[in-house]
Order: structure tokens, then sequence, then C-alpha cells
């Protein structure tokens, strides 16, 4: 029988978080659901009432974050898993994107994630046991045109994840970063596009192509969220785990071209060295 445990999920409202949700609830889990609009949980609370505390949280406010995890271990006695699921893609070349539009999205999909991140971490390392689970993407390992922006954040919690996974392993604590790839939730629908559009890179196109993709992904997000679940239960989870057949395709083919990229290079990489 699964453990019952208090989970603090960010990005609750819609998609993959609200799955989580929902399937937490159903497991007799207590669930603290964060996002910035918690009338959407109304229903839930009803019939949840005594396992599901929505916050309205803006986790790019670091006090806020704090807060909103105070309150949390206040309200239901302790924490156990953390999922730093929030974040939106904003879609555009480098040239195209604007400083706040770059920024907005490192805020979100980086920041919001570190500051769950040093929120959570004290209480873990007193308990001595805690899991952060944290979802990037396949673009947390390869490079796409026009989602730079996304890119850099994505691969910064992976990187962030690693480093994590290092410094708090002595307290018990765990580590997951989670790459899915295309699972048909509404995540497209709330693809952002940068305003200043130049012909040249056909953005047009490219938003296009992805607003007639919504609701064909083969990915199942049911079967997503009940591995999430599942990984916390595990004596060893991984700390890296790749969700879905596109991505593993993607990834491993990138780990190719660059394993074959080093090995060509390698005797420039060997000559740095003093004579």
């Amino acid at each position: 029988m699964e453990d019952q445990k208090v989970w603090y999920i960010t990005g609750a409202s819609k998609g993959l978080g609200l799955a989580l949700v929902k399937l937490l609830l159903s497991k007799g889990n207590k669930v603290v659901a964060t996002t910035r609009n918690v009338s959407v949980f109304d229903e839930l609370l009803l019939a949840y009432p005594n396992h599901l505390l929505p916050l309205a949280v803006d986790i790019t406010s670091d006090e806020n974050v704090k807060e909103s995890i105070q309150q949390t271990i206040t309200h239901f006695g302790g924490l156990d898993v953390v999922v730093n699921n929030a974040g939106y893609s904003l879609v555009g070349s480098m040239e195209e994107l604007t400083d706040q539009e770059f920024r907005e999205t490192i805020d979100v999909n980086l920041f919001g994630t570190v500051n769950v991140i040093r929120a959570t971490v004290p209480s873990f390392r007193n308990q001595g046991s805690g899991h952060i689970i944290n979802i990037s993407s396949n673009a947390g390992y390869i490079g796409f045109a026009n989602a730079s922006s996304y890119n850099a954040a994505k691969f910064a919690v992976i990187g962030i994840s690693e480093a994590l996974a290092e410094e708090t392993k002595q307290f018990g604590i765990k580590v997951t970063v989670i790459a899915p790839g295309q699972f048909r939730t509404s995540f497209m629908d709330s693809l952002v596009f940068a305003e200043n559009k130049l012909p040249v890179y056909k953005l047009a196109e490219a938003e296009k192509m992805w607003r007639e993709c919504s609701g064909m992904q083969r990915g199942d997000p049911a079967k997503l969220v009940q591995i999430i679940v599942d990984l916390v239960n595990l004596p060893e989870p991984p700390l890296h785990l790749l969700l879905g057949p596109d991505t593993y395709q993607l990834v491993t083919e990138h780990r190719e071209k660059e394993k074959l990229e080093i090995a060509v290079w390698k005797n420039v990489t060997l000559s740095t060295d003093f004579d």
C-alpha cells in the first residue's frame, strides 16, 4: 500500500499539475495546490476539505513562496514531497524576444523553482527526508530553434537538480528531474509567442503548427502522473527520468551526435596543457 504523504505542487490548476492533484487526493494524500487563481479548486475542495489546501502563490516572489511553505507545514503538520511544475513556454527566436519577455520566462520557469527549493530544503534537512521533483523537458537537454528562453530555463533546471542532489543527499533528501515529451494536456494552448515577429523566422507558421498539434499528443497524462506518485515510494528513485518515446529518441540521438563531435575534436580538446 502506498504511503500517504503531504505534497506541495506548483502550477496545479491545469494540465499535468491538476491531474496530479486529483490522483493524489483520490489516494488519500494531503495536497497543497498552488496557482495564481485558486477558484479552479472549489469543487475539489468540497470533495476533499481535509486533504486539500489551495494557495494563491506567486512563485516568482521569494517571500510569497516562503510564506506558503510555512503555511503548508503549519496546516498539515509537515511536508514530504515538492513538485515544481509551474511554467510556460515563450516561443520566438533570440532576435525577436525582448529583454522583458526573456526575463519573464526565466523568472517563472527557473527562479520559481529555485524559490521553492530554497524554502523547502531547511524543513527536509531538519527532518532527514523529503523528495524534490523538478519538471524540466526534453528542451532541457536539446536546444530547439525559437525556444531559446525556454531552453535556457529548462537546461538550468536540470543543472540545479544535479547540484541539489549532491548537496542534499547527506540529509536524506531525494531529487528527481523529469523531462516529459509531448503529453495530451492544455500546455500547447498556453504557449506564448513573441510580439516582435520577424517574417524571416516564420514564427506565424510555427504558431499555426503548434496550435494544430494541441489535443493530438500521444502521451497519456494519467500515466505520467502515476509514475510521479510511484517515484516517491522508491528507496532509490532516479535523478534523471525521461518520459515519452519522443523524448527518449530525441535525447539519445542528440547524445550520440555530441559523442561523435567530441571524438572528432578530441585532439584539439587535449592540446591545451603546457608542453
